[in-house]
Order: structure tokens, then C-alpha cells, then sequence
């Protein structure tokens, strides 16, 4: 078999093209044992650019990941040492409040830190679902513990208004759902209903939270998974709806999100693909 000199010069400049970054493209749907080296190779390089872009990107989240925990960890570390060279000489009353601030500040630092953790995690891919069949009212049941103190400061209730079967893993399901009713009640106004619903279709089933605020403007959308975007709240970091969407799509799943409007509130919608 002969192969042309220009054929073997184009293949030996596709390669030098490689190792320097040029992007090239040397397939040939020709017959011919060469054509097929040529589509190898190609095919070759195009998998190790893959692979160098997902390590890329890893590099990037990581990158991300410390730049977020040290942005977010300044202000309580510097306030913490604030306090504490204050606390030998301040008077009884006033080591008492700093005392209080310094451990507010220190279990919102563990808080951070550890929705931070299982954000890595899931981006990662790291973590192994353990999907079952779970009745909705059970999850609502493990959330309640962790949104009680909210609930009663403000005089909110929780109503499921239907109950049905969930195939999710339990402990991160309760994890998302906790965080999105937390971001329900930060919207709702004072001594109102937050309503949980659920329900299946042929493509998926579904848990609902609705809001009683006045609805979410769709210019907010962009923000609203963000990660430090999206909270009003003094105590809040703006993370836990990104931790709800990641541990949902985890599972195969999504969130939707109906935006309510004229005396509507917002509603967020898990899904969970059959």
C-alpha cells in the first residue's frame, strides 16, 4: 500500500496541531487502512481534549469551592477575634453577649462549611443514592424538627394538602426539602400557611412547596440557584436552594419553579423522574 507524502505530512501537522492546542479536524470517510489510522487518531485526540476539559473544570469547582468558604469565613473569623480581644476587659454583662456572639458564629461557620462539603460532593458525583419507596408525609414528618423554631417565631403553619409515594433516598430528600420549605418561610408573611402538596404523572412524581408571599419576579430566576446569591435574610448565606438542586438532579431529578404572582406565592416543584 502506498500512502502519499502530502497525506503523511498533513497526519504528522495534525498531530504537531495537537500538542500545541490548535483545534483540527483530519477525518476522512475514504476506504483505506490509513483513512481509518487517521479517523483513530482523531477520535483518540478528541477524547484526551474531553478529558482534559472535565479536569479543567474540576480544577475550576475546587478553585471556586475555596475562594466561597474563604469569602464566606472572613467576616465570622474577624468578628470571633474582634470579640475575643475584647472579652478579658469587658465588663461581666458584656462577656456574656460576646461569649453568645462567638458561638452564633461558630455554628454558622460549621453550617457553611458542611453545606459546602456535601455541595462538593454532589458535584463530584460522590454520592451514592440509596433510592426507596417513601410516602411524602414521612418526609415532611423529618423535616419538621429542623423548621419547628421558625415556624413558631412567626406563626406559621405547615399543611400537606396530598400525600403519595416518593422513590428518592430519604436522608438527602429531606435535606432539599428542608431547605426549600426554609426558603418558604423566609418569603411567607406572619401567621400564614405553607402548603406542601404532591402527587405522580406517567412521567414523573412530585412534591410542591408553596409560599404565602407575593411571588417571585423572573428577573430574580437567574440568582435564585445561585450559590450566595439569593437571601434576604441576615442569617442566611444564599445556599440552600443550590444544595436542594443539586441533591434533586443527584437523583435524576429537577425543580421547577411556578412564580405566582397577583396574590399568588412562589411555588417550587421536586421532581422525580419514573
Amino acid at each position: 500500500m502506498w500512502i502519499k507524502k502530502k497525506e503523511v505530512e498533513r497526519l504528522s501537522e495534525f498531530v504537531k496541531g495537537y500538542i500545541s492546542g490548535e483545534e483540527l479536524d483530519i477525518r476522512d470517510n475514504r476506504e483505506g487502512v490509513f483513512n481509518i489510522l487517521k479517523n483513530d487518531i482523531y477520535s483518540l485526540v478528541k477524547k484526551k481534549n474531553e478529558q482534559i476539559k472535565v479536569i479543567k473544570s474540576e480544577r475550576d469547582n475546587l478553585s471556586d469551592y475555596m475562594a466561597d468558604i474563604s469569602h464566606q469565613l472572613k467576616t465570622p473569623i474577624t468578628s470571633m477575634m474582634i470579640m475575643a480581644d475584647l472579652l478579658e476587659e469587658a465588663e461581666t454583662g458584656k462577656q456574656a453577649e460576646f461569649i453568645h456572639n462567638i458561638q452564633v458564629s461558630l455554628n454558622k461557620m460549621e453550617w457553611l462549611v458542611g453545606a459546602l462539603l456535601k455541595m462538593a460532593k454532589l458535584d463530584a458525583h460522590a454520592i451514592d443514592f440509596i433510592k426507596k419507596d417513601i410516602n411524602t408525609s414521612e418526609l415532611l414528618e423529618a423535616v419538621k424538627p429542623s423548621v419547628a423554631i421558625l415556624l413558631d417565631v412567626n406563626n406559621q403553619t405547615l399543611k400537606l394538602k396530598r400525600d403519595c409515594v416518593i422513590h428518592c433516598d430519604k436522608r438527602w430528600t429531606v435535606e432539599a426539602l428542608t431547605n426549600i420549605i426554609k426558603n418558604a418561610i423566609e418569603y411567607s408573611s406572619k401567621d400564614s400557611v405553607i402548603v406542601v402538596d404532591s402527587g405522580e404523572n406517567p412521567m414523573y412524581r412530585w412534591i410542591s412547596v408553596k409560599d404565602s408571599g407575593l411571588g417571585m419576579d423572573k428577573t430574580e430566576y437567574a440568582a435564585l440557584f445561585k450559590r450566595f446569591e439569593n437571601s434576604t435574610n441576615e442569617n442566611g448565606f444564599g445556599i440552600g436552594m443550590p444544595l436542594a438542586l443539586s441533591i434533586v438532579k443527584g437523583q435524576g431529578g429537577d425543580i421547577d419553579v411556578d412564580f405566582g404572582g397577583d396574590g399568588q406565592g412562589t411555588t417550587f416543584i421536586m421532581k422525580f423522574f419514573k
